[in-house]
């Protein structure tokens, strides 16, 4: 805390698992903040000036944040997550599904002191007339918003004030950034599902049926005013000042910010000379070693900062930050963006999702391969793999769009900016003579490259493997990559052998839920009287497993194959990977939306040594592909992988076992014996 008079600075707190939402009672003599627990639950607390010291008003048994003071500092509002209803209610079903909690925050309130009653209590015989003004219940509005009142310093009695919570009537949902005046509550609730918007939602603070409403739809940020009679919304890119009250405006158009003409002069060169200081500040504040891996990060600032008078663009800052960062010796550390200049005559060559071969003597390009996909998945096919496109494997394409092929250096000159586009394509085919066909080309062949070398590795394993061995492979460890895991994995969970291919992973953070299934045990059998056995743990791999990875294999992918060999789960197969496991975030962001990423998180096991971070994944089994061996269409990688696991189950078949015979509980009524 920093005292604007006296420029005296205080800490008011030492947690170092995270801290935030920090808010100021309304007589700015107590600070109401949330902290992570050691257990990574976030509790609420408050910080006297007085006596300068921080109480919880929460637990650490729930998850409890966006502490919002009543107007009369009477209450402490908050959102908590203790409504857990989970969408899925058993193990059953495809793909083992688990427990989903959606909606589970609700808003909550703190009596400050145990004398005062909650505006939302009802009326009932009891309540004295004066009474019902206590609090924020009988809010005066003037001209449609609501007067702050007059706030005298603040009595607040600490004692079991963990005992006065009480649950606001608002309904349950996905709820952050609440606030409060003297007469309403608003906060942001999110829609579930993929895409999910927020919205800006109200309720009144009354014992006379409050409901909540929405107030404005899509909004991406909201705030109060310190007075609380005004509300900053953005919707999408647009802000707008409204009045924080029930009721949303007539027209929101009318109450848009107009922000086209407001210029900024700045100093560029003074502009990109504070963009480095605040990057290099930022690696010494969040980097994961205090002692920034031995380096003088002063003398750092001392050698490159006189640079940056020589800087001309700011694509040359971004790689002088760059050389500078470079000094920690770290990987995990990358300097893009900012405020560079960016052209409007980008053009981008479509691809019609095939191998095209010039030939003068045919006429055109033919067609010497068309990009497979899965065929599962219709919407990934490529252009020419639509069934409706009478293309195939080596017809000619000697117009687009009627403009003859070989009229121009190469077949791209016609596919520019025609992705999503339709286009006609002049063919002469394979002994049929002359047609025509309309596709849609893509914009992203190295997508549709992908897919079929993947798809051609998965039949490469069932065709060796004899069936017996399932592959999965990850391109990366991100949100999306989970439905690649849950699309090939879970097919095949029943097989012997599994291989799970990493190579070219570029990583994210997904590995512990991929390890966590992989560690699922058979320990017992169900047998109905038709149909085949099925095991408890619902999907558990119940065969041999071996990991694919390479020099391309980098973050998260190498912690997943170090995961797998340190659990025990099977061999790593390839070569050392590419040595980068300090974790990192983006939540250091320059002024200009550029980024200098810090590694932030170090990796070091239970023996109290660091992992893979310089050095990378070492394999179990060295085998590497070679250049010439790998564009002839071999994969000695992948071969090995099938020989070891074949190997394997030769030696230690993994086969379900059979059901013993039925028991026999016949009752002997002669002899009175079972």
């Amino acid at each position: 805390m920093l005292d604007l008079e006296t420029g005296a600075r205080k800490i008011i707190s030492l947690n170092r698992q995270g801290v935030g939402g920090i808010s100021w009672s309304p007589d700015s003599q107590w600070i109401a903040f949330q902290q992570n627990a050691v257990n990574s639950y976030a509790q609420i607390y408050l910080y006297g000036l007085v006596n300068g010291e921080a109480t919880s008003v929460t637990s650490d048994r729930v998850n409890s944040w966006s502490p919002a003071w009543g107007a009369r500092g009477d209450w402490l509002y908050f959102v908590s997550d203790r409504s857990l209803q989970s969408l899925v209610g058993s193990p059953w079903g495809a793909r083992q599904p688990e427990p989903y909690f959606d909606k589970s925050e609700k808003i909550y309130q703190i009596a400050l002191r145990p004398d005062v009653r909650s505006p939302f209590r009802p009326k009932d015989e009891l309540i004295k007339p004066d009474e019902i003004k206590n609090g924020e219940a009988q809010a005066e509005e003037k001209d449609g918003t609501t007067e702050k009142p007059e706030v005298e310093k603040l009595a607040i009695d600490l004692a079991g004030i963990q005992r006065r919570v009480r649950e606001l009537p608002a309904k349950r949902g996905n709820i952050y950034n609440l606030s409060a005046n003297d007469g309403f509550l608003f906060w942001q609730e999110r829609d579930s599902g993929p895409d999910a918007k927020s919205h800006l939602k109200v309720m009144q603070i009354t014992n006379e049926k409050p409901e909540s409403k929405t107030l404005i739809e899509n909004v991406t940020f909201y705030d109060l005013s310190d007075d609380g009679k005004k509300i900053l919304v953005r919707v999408e890119k647009d802000l707008y000042v409204i009045d924080a009250q029930k009721d949303a405006p007539p027209k929101l158009v009318d109450h848009k910010l107009d922000l086209g003409n407001w210029n900024f002069a700045i100093n560029v060169r003074e502009d990109w000379r504070q963009i480095f200081i605040d990057a290099w500040r930022m690696e010494r504040d969040y980097f994961y070693d205090p002692g920034m891996h031995g380096v003088d990060w002063d003398a750092v600032k001392d050698r490159y900062l006189p640079l940056v008078d020589r800087v001309t663009t700011r694509l040359e800052l971004n790689e002088l930050i760059g050389r500078a960062v470079g000094e920690l010796s770290v990987l995990h550390t990358a300097t893009y963006g900012g405020d560079t200049r960016r052209g409007k005559d980008s053009v981008q060559v479509a691809s019609l999702g095939a191998r095209l071969r010039r030939d003068m003597n045919a006429g055109g390009y033919v067609v010497d391969y068309i990009y497979l996909s899965d065929p599962d998945y219709p919407d990934e096919l490529s252009p020419m793999s639509d069934p409706d496109v009478d293309v195939g494997q080596g017809d000619v394409i000697t117009t687009i769009n009627g403009i003859d092929t070989l009229s121009v250096p190469d077949i791209g000159v016609l596919l520019r900016n025609q992705g999503g586009k339709q286009v006609r394509l002049g063919l002469r085919r394979q002994d049929r003579g002359a047609g025509e066909a309309i596709v849609s080309p893509t914009t992203n062949e190295a997508q549709l490259r992908y897919r079929d070398w993947k798809l051609n590795r998965r039949l490469l394993v069932e065709e060796q493997g004899g069936g017996r061995i399932g592959y999965v492979h990850l391109s990366a460890m991100g949100s999306a990559n989970l439905t690649e895991w849950y699309r090939q994995f879970y097919p095949v969970f029943d097989r012997e052998g599994l291989i799970i291919d990493v190579r070219h992973n570029r990583g994210g953070n997904i590995d512990s839920l991929i390890l966590e299934k992989l560690l699922r045990k058979a320990w017992f059998y169900w047998k109905s009287r038709v149909g085949e056995p099925y095991w408890n743990m619902q999907y558990a791999f119940r065969g041999h497993m071996v990991v694919l990875c390479d020099q391309n294999t980098a973050s998260d992918g190498e912690a997943f194959a170090e995961g797998f060999r340190r659990l025990g789960l099977g061999e790593v197969i390839g070569t050392r990977t590419w040595g980068g496991e300090i974790w990192l975030s983006y939540n250091n962001r320059l002024t200009d939306q550029g980024i200098a990423s810090v590694p932030q998180s170090g990796v070091y096991s239970e023996k109290g040594e660091w992992l893979i971070e310089q050095h990378g994944v070492e394999p179990d089994i060295e085998i590497d592909n070679l250049p010439h061996a790998t564009y002839m269409g071999e994969d000695a990688q992948l071969d090995k992988a099938i020989d070891v696991l074949l190997t394997k189950i030769k030696r230690d078949p993994r086969l379900v076992p059979e059901a013993p015979p039925y028991p026999n509980h016949k009752f002997n009524y002669r002899d009175g014996v079972e």
